[in-house]
């Protein structure tokens, strides 16, 4: 380790240097090693030469981005080892095939060769910790090399025996009022300011111009949904009012602040099935959802200070599976149902045009995202442009395909339905202000029913999205805060009930985009030899999600200029948001396993853990939950969907029944192991 630490010195450390070819490399290290006095002018060429002798009978690429050039010699007295960083990856003949962004030379006199065994070790152990390759790929000059390192022993040597990874973190039961609400905010506050300073970066903006739409769209969807199904008592307007003022305070002072909060489509299933009740009752809608909103919300408070969100402790990965899988399936359902709705003019001959470039809209922003995004593990342009088409991929392929509706313009296409001012939905006008006392006077006692159901289905999805967010996978650093969180959303609730605006809580996709849109991620080979993305390190900052919410308010100001986006493209949106959300769901990973041959199985851990037939049990039992919750939210019984989600929680506990413990453990773990054959750095 010592020889390893003396790498990033000032001195033996060399950072973004220019070259082709390994060769090329060497020679320039060489050069540069004499230049500085590390070795002397007579000793450079003879090292030089050994070093290309050695390469040339044996590539030193090791996999993981790193090559190790070796040479000794009696012109040495001491062993050294040297760092360099090159500006571009080279390929150096690698058994991964990854290009070498990192070389550790290691020369010195023949006694030294047992020494380097063990440094050699040590580069092994330092680039295997996905932290350190984060740092190091980032750090800016020697002082920040060696703090990169220094981070790592501490990594590694903890003064203490290294305590159980603690899968539960911010669900503990204190015992005392508000207990876990205050424990929350004193565990953020420190962090409140490097929450803005930490969104200072390229990234950020790439995220705010995705995620301005891909929020935009599904708030204008949902609000025109909501808008029908209440006959114009809470529409677009409302929606997108709701989701600006409730982003922009949520962003300024909830403790998680990766999370997008919005109207989802639980609480739009809630909320229409409301309205439904009331029509059927003939009772006033508004001043019924206000009474229903202020016990929801005043419940959610409750919730909150009595410490309730220790409760998801008995949530496992089980129930956050099929969770994410629902919200996914109604995102491309939504879309597809939508493309259909529109391509019905196809068997019209008298205009096919329409819904056959509807279909080619939506499906080529779907293609340009997903290649687009895909782009920065690719072979062409510069390292930094790649990274650019990545990061900016869904931004530049909705402006893609708005431009090419836009060039034909001559076939007429649904444009994003947002109402020409901003006024209440309603038509014929209403006041701003709800009175809940407007309701029947039994409504304001009797509402305390359908509050107490959506105060659990605000829990739930506000909960369960935030164990998402949370998950160890996504390496976050500033901890979670359940529990204030959750009394925020329950201010929310009760405020935004007297003025007539919808529910909003953690929005599970466009989180699930957020934080991939903030991470920076490596290209990881399994033992199959499949490869997929795994996060390294995210920008954990509330800059994006404020500044997304003020762009979906400043929206109501440039109207006309929304509307030339055309719904199919937004539709393309839907598409590549629920496509990328259902990346690392094990459970619908394992969905595919179903129709494929055994013997082609990917050798996943729980693979190689639990029998096939086992897998196939436990994948079923979670798709007949699917099938269940989808039916409930679809059928007349959808106000009681957020009990249906409760019971997620006895059923995977029946299942320790039916399934053995060790095979539960590998299904069912809060985390993927990390067991990746190599890294590709990207």
């Amino acid at each position: 380790m010592e020889l390893l630490e003396k790498s990033f010195s000032e001195d033996r450390c060399i950072l973004d240097l220019e070259a082709s070819s390994l060769d090329e490399a060497l020679g320039k290290i060489c050069h540069e090693l004499a230049r500085r006095g590390t070795i002397d002018t007579e000793q450079r060429d003879p090292i030089l030469a050994l070093l290309l002798q050695r390469e040339h009978t044996a590539a030193t690429a090791i996999g993981q981005a790193v090559a190790v050039p070796h040479a000794y010699s009696e012109i040495l007295t001491e062993p050294l080892v040297v760092f360099a960083r090159l500006r571009h990856p080279i390929n150096a003949g690698a058994l991964d095939g990854v290009g070498v962004s990192y070389i550790f030379l290691l020369v010195g006199p023949d006694q030294a060769a047992r020494r380097h065994i063990d440094t050699l070790a040590a580069i092994a152990r330092f680039m295997s910790d996905s932290e350190a390759r984060y740092e190091l790929r980032h750090a800016k000059n020697a002082v920040e090399l060696t703090e990169a390192f220094q981070h790592f022993q501490t990594r590694i040597a903890p003064a203490t025996p290294v305590p159980e990874v603690d899968v539960h973190k911010g669900l503990r039961w204190t015992g005392r009022f508000a207990g876990g609400l205050i424990d929350d905010f004193r565990h953020r506050l420190p962090y409140y300011f490097s929450d803005f300073r930490d969104g200072v970066h390229g990234k950020s903006i790439a995220s705010i111009m995705f995620l301005f739409f891909a929020c935009l769209a599904p708030t204008v969807t949902f609000g025109g949904i909501m808008g029908v199904a209440t006959g114009g008592q809470i529409g677009a307007v409302e929606t997108i009012l709701a989701a600006s003022i409730g982003g922009v305070l949520y962003a300024l002072f909830s403790g998680q602040p990766l999370i997008i909060i919005g109207t989802t489509g639980p609480l739009l299933v809630f909320i229409t099935t409301l309205y439904t009740l009331c029509v059927q009752l003939e009772i006033p809608f508004l001043p019924t959802y206000a009474c229903v909103s202020l016990w929801a919300g005043g419940l959610t408070i409750l919730l909150a200070v009595t410490d309730a969100s220790a409760l998801m402790r008995f949530f496992t990965r089980f129930t956050d599976e099929i969770f994410a899988a629902l919200i996914s399936v109604i995102y491309i359902y939504e879309a597809l149902s939508s493309l259909a709705r529109e391509s019905q003019d196809i068997n019209d001959l008298a205009n096919p045009s329409h819904a056959l470039l509807t279909l080619l809209l939506a499906l080529g922003t779907l293609y340009l995202a997903m290649n687009l995004q895909a782009f920065r593990r690719s072979r062409f342009l510069l390292p930094w442009m790649r990274e650019l088409l990545g990061d900016f991929g869904p931004t530049i392929a909705l402006v893609a395909m708005s431009a090419v509706a836009f060039w034909l313009s001559n076939v007429e296409l649904a444009k994003l339905d947002i109402p020409n001012e901003f006024a209440p939905s309603l038509h014929g006008g209403r006041s701003w202000f709800v009175n809940p006392m407007d309701a029947p006077q039994w409504v304001w006692f009797a509402s305390v029913i359908p509050g107490l159901l959506g105060a659990v289905l605000i829990f739930l999805d506000q909960n369960i999205t935030a164990r998402l967010v949370n998950s160890p996978d996504h390496q976050l650093q500033k901890g979670p805060a359940y529990h204030w969180d959750l009394g925020v959303i329950g201010v929310l609730t009760g405020a935004f009930s007297l003025v007539g605006l919808p529910w909003i809580v953690a929005a599970t996709v466009r989180s699930l985009n957020h934080i991939r849109s903030l991470a920076d991620v490596e290209e990881v080979v399994t033992r199959s030899g499949e490869r997929r993305d795994r996060v390294i390190h995210v920008r954990e900052t509330r800059l994006t999600g404020l500044l997304i919410h003020l762009g979906i308010g400043g929206s109501l100001i440039a109207l006309a200029l929304l509307k030339m986006v055309p719904m199919a493209v937004l539709y393309g949106v839907f598409l590549f948001m629920g496509l990328v959300s259902m990346k690392g769901n094990q459970f619908l990973e394992r969905l595919t396993l179903l129709p494929m041959e055994s013997s082609l199985y990917p050798q996943a851990h729980y693979m190689r853990r639990v029998p096939k037939r086992v897998v196939h049990l436990y994948t079923m039992l979670q798709l007949a939950c699917l099938a269940v919750l989808w039916v409930i939210k679809s059928s007349a019984i959808a106000i009681v969907f957020p009990l249906f989600i409760t019971l997620l929680v006895p059923i995977r506990i029946l299942a320790n029944r039916y399934f053995k413990k060790e095979h539960l453990a590998a299904l069912d773990a809060a985390e993927t192991p990390n067991e990746s054959s190599s890294i590709l750095p990207g």
